[in-house]
């Protein structure tokens, strides 16, 4: 079985089929394309009566965008337990700035540092909008978030003060992650825990191309140096299309085999719908070490 987020009241797929997912967002209904969806839709989707706006794709004209069927605010917010995340569509993407199904990852990151008696260090990764930053500065870690896009650390930075995180220890950083990590090794800081979600394709501002399937493990090398004497876990999360979980547990075991490693745990994420279906919607792969007592 896939982890499964819950506790959201804010969230829910409503209906999915088609190709497609009608979500609620709070008050905001969306309808978005979701590649999984291949079975048949309950109902026309895009005559949902509550539908807000749906994200068009035209292949024929190689255009993206959204279509608004009745106004709503530009930016809301909606919450899981104590935690609220700003959102405001992507004028050419279909991303919200928030992924629910991470909430899976968020209970888990939490449990495993508020489980510690000391402070925990903790690196992010393409840290985008900081749903895991929030949760592991919510259970009493420092969290340093790095992300290339100043868009979304800033909201990264709105989400953490609508939070009442204010005060916690977080470092914000704009920057290439892997040139960002090399500095710190060269500086020697360590951390005693990483949590990173690549995406599946990307250029450098020099052209530089990123595929997951060719750099994710060198990547996942070079940040294991960057590991603590103590390390707790190190996370990856992907929604790269048929990089499956066992593949992600593979490059944790093989990278992170000398450094204390006690359990890998791989699995698919998925979202509940109301019809009893769930949704998948990537996977993730965690290292957890032997109680924090380093290398070997």
């Amino acid at each position: 079985m896939p982890q499964i987020a819950s506790d959201w009241k804010d969230y829910e797929i409503v209906a999915s089929g088609g190709g497609y997912k009608l979500e609620r967002w709070g008050k905001v209904y969306l309808l978005r394309p979701d590649p999984q969806a291949i079975w048949n839709a309950p109902f026309d989707l895009f005559s949902y009566e509550k539908l807000n706006a749906y994200y068009r794709i035209d292949a024929g004209k190689n255009e993206e965008k959204w279509v608004v069927k009745k106004p709503f605010k530009d930016e809301f917010a909606v919450t899981w337990r104590d935690l609220v995340f700003h959102l405001k569509l992507s004028k050419n993407f279909k991303h919200t700035g928030l992924f629910p199904e991470q909430a899976a990852n968020w209970d888990r990151i939490r449990k495993w540092i508020s489980a510690e008696k000391r402070e925990i260090k903790v690196l992010n990764l393409f840290a985008y909008t900081g749903g895991a930053t929030l949760a592991a500065a919510s259970a009493g870690a420092s969290v340093t978030h790095v992300d290339a896009a100043p868009a979304m650390v800033d909201r990264a930075k709105q989400n953490v003060l609508s939070s009442g995180l204010k005060d916690r220890p977080i470092r914000y950083i704009v920057d290439d992650c892997l040139k960002f990590v090399n500095r710190e090794i060269r500086r020697g800081n360590r951390y005693d825990a990483v949590i990173m979600d690549p995406p599946s394709f990307g250029r450098g501002p020099n052209g530089e191309v990123w595929k997951l399937e060719e750099s994710l493990f060198p990547l996942v090398l070079r940040v294991a140096e960057v590991l603590s004497d103590q390390p707790l876990f190190f996370l990856i999360n992907s929604y790269t299309t048929g990089l499956q979980p066992t593949v992600i547990g593979n490059i944790l075991t093989l990278a992170l085999k000398n450094k204390g490693l006690f359990e890998i745990d791989a699995y698919e994420l998925a979202l509940p719908q109301d019809d009893g279906l769930f949704l998948p919607c990537g996977c993730t792969g965690v290292a957890i070490f032997d109680k924090g007592k380093g290398e070997k």
